[in-house]
């Protein structure tokens, strides 16, 4: 006892705990107090299993116009994922020297900063991206450059190619409605501006040359001012591969999302940066005389009583590509060789502040006709920017990896608890999913996750995560606390001696501190403690704090990870608790855990 009190009392002391008043006077009065419960205790061999795919179910509204796709029946996530930085608006391309370049924004690479918003003041980012592993990539921002919106609030990257070693960035224009004052809190950058043009790289970002354009005079002949609409909104490159490997006709195609003529069912930012009523589709021969030209470019204008599609040079003519009224928006497209396919991914994200729903279409051809692979309810649940990088398309075609971003808004920000799927947050995402035939679909549907660990009941999953330190190493790759510690709770242990961000590494010895934390009360009676892997950090002590004011004294836990301690007691109801490490064996260097799971 007196062990514990001398942590306890350490712990008090560091400013980094000081987490909640509650979780304070629960240790104080339920340790210091001498009143820890009783449990029972014992050591649980583990064998790790790989994740069973989640197959997302498809849950398309009515008024669907897609039929359902005959070769892709639907989509499963394999719950292989990685997050990389602070910042959102990911569209990589897959350059000649074997790199990715994106823009990004709104948020940090690191320690540096990008914002797209403050009319003059907006900025956009520029990145590398190194590696071939999606698991394992190394993310170097090439700076930022000045871009500004005026006389819109936000000016953001879209549009994203690099061919023949030059690098084409565009963006796009949106505003707030201020037309009532409740708007610009009820609906996200609620009008869609226009496309002021691109700039152009010609060493791989490290100089840039401006677009000759700007929001008042842009590269296709729309606005959102004075209340009229663009058609060619948030536009976006066609993915064809590395250096425009798989383009038809050597040219560079755009998507783009807007608004339908004599729109049936007019509504506040119906037609912003991730909401509208149809998809358009434009092409130009890329090169640094044609990119910021409005006559090189061709429109998709239809298609002719033969059912060809029609191409025109006049930006009148263009035609919606696919239209379903109030259920469009953010659109991206991505050819899938392997299997022959275009993929294109939506997000009808309106009102801008909630839950998303984003769906996966297919076709034999770019202009159609798009088939259902799968629509994804509250995907994210705030998830958009989707889109599959081509290079991470496996050979057979069946595996690949979507890029996406998530949870932006104030009432998501940082809360892994709500992430769905698990591993969703404000950053680049990007999640391992399989398209599935009808056989694979059938077997999956069969099967049930059996490792304790996986399943659902594991409350630690879907918990939030703060720690009391971080070893650098074993930091995901944020600034933000609230993921400090996730890899003791994301379902796998990683059985290296190095450090490694599937576990939580302190910078203590001891008095080092994990909680978990659920926005509702959770019924408990079971909690697993797997100690670090390697040989030399051992946890000879810890103390078990929660919620109700009970604590309950923890043993040694076995010094390989592949068992672990649990500690069963009586069903207790909670909204937190708190693992502290007490003593640790004088080989330890730093204090942690392999991984943490609570059971229902």
């Amino acid at each position: 006892m007196k062990g514990l009190k001398s942590a306890i009392s350490a712990l008090l002391k560091k400013k980094s705990f000081w987490l909640s008043w509650s979780i304070s006077a629960c240790i104080l009065l339920s340790v210091l107090a001498g009143c820890c419960q009783k449990s029972n205790q014992r050591i649980v061999p583990y064998e790790p299993e790989a994740w069973l795919p989640r197959i997302w179910i498809s849950d398309p509204p009515e008024g669907c116009p897609f039929e359902p796709s005959q070769q892709i029946k639907g989509i499963a996530f394999t719950r292989r994922y990685a997050n990389y930085t602070d910042a959102d608006t990911w569209y990589p391309s897959w350059a000649e020297d074997g790199n990715m370049y994106s823009g990004w924004t709104d948020g940090e690479i690191g320690k540096e900063s990008c914002h797209s918003s403050g009319g003059a003041k907006a900025r956009t980012g520029n990145a590398k991206i190194i590696g071939d592993d999606p698991l394992n990539l190394t993310i170097i921002s090439l700076g930022t450059q000045p871009a500004s919106a005026l006389p819109y609030g936000g000016r953001y990257p879209s549009a994203n190619l690099v061919h023949d070693g030059i690098w084409y960035y565009g963006t796009y224009c949106i505003d707030f409605d201020f037309s009532k004052p409740e708007y610009p809190e009820q609906y996200s950058w609620a009008i869609c501006g226009p496309v002021p043009g691109f700039r152009i790289s010609m060493d791989h970002g490290q100089t840039w040359i401006s677009s000759p354009l700007s929001p008042e005079n842009p590269l296709f002949p729309e606005t959102g001012k004075n209340g009229r609409q663009v058609k060619m909104g948030t536009p976006h490159f066609v993915d064809f591969g590395q250096n425009l490997e798989h383009s038809p006709d050597g040219k560079a195609y755009l998507v783009g999302h807007g608004a339908l003529d004599n729109d049936p069912t007019p509504r506040v930012a119906g037609n912003s940066w991730i909401a509208g009523d149809a998809v358009y589709l434009a092409r130009v021969i890329p090169s640094p005389k044609n990119i910021n030209d409005p006559k090189a470019y061709e429109f998709f204008a239809g298609f002719d009583s033969t059912n060809r599609p029609v191409w025109s040079k006049n930006f009148a003519d263009i035609k919606p590509l696919l239209a379903w009224d109030d259920h469009m928006g953010c659109t991206t497209i991505t050819y899938h060789s392997p299997l022959h396919k275009y993929l294109m991914c939506i997000t009808d994200g309106w009102p801008g502040v909630a839950d998303m729903n984003s769906y996966i279409l297919e076709a034999d051809e770019i202009t159609g006709p798009y088939k259902l692979i799968a629509y994804m309810k509250n995907f994210g649940p705030q998830g958009y920017f989707l889109n599959f990088p081509s290079k991470f398309i496996s050979n057979d075609g069946r595996t690949l990896w979507l890029s996406y971003s998530a949870n932006f808004h104030k009432d998501y920000f940082a809360n892994r608890a709500i992430a769905d799927p698990i591993g969703s947050r404000y950053a680049w995402c990007l999640q391992e999913v399989n398209l599935l035939d009808e056989r694979t679909l059938n077997s999956l549907t069969k099967e049930q996750q059996t490792d304790p660990l996986k399943r659902e009941d594991n409350l630690a999953l879907r918990a939030r995560v703060s720690v009391s330190s971080v070893e650098e190493k074993s930091k995901p790759m944020t600034e933000l606390p609230q993921y400090f510690g996730e890899g003791a709770v994301d379902g796998i242990i990683e059985y290296k001696d190095e450090i490694n961000r599937h576990e939580w590494v302190s910078q203590e010895k001891s008095t080092a501190m994990i909680r978990l934390t659920w926005d509702r009360v959770e019924t408990v009676n079971r909690v697993w403690l797997f100690d670090l892997p390697n040989l030399k950090d051992q946890v000879l002590s810890g103390l078990l704090v929660f919620s109700d004011g009970s604590s309950l004294r923890v043993g040694a836990l076995p010094n390989d990870a592949k068992s672990a301690r649990e500690i069963s007691f009586p069903a207790k109801k909670i909204t937190w608790l708190a693992f502290i490490i007490d003593t640790v064996s004088k080989e330890t260097r730093n204090a942690g855990l392999a991984e943490l799971a609570v059971f229902k």
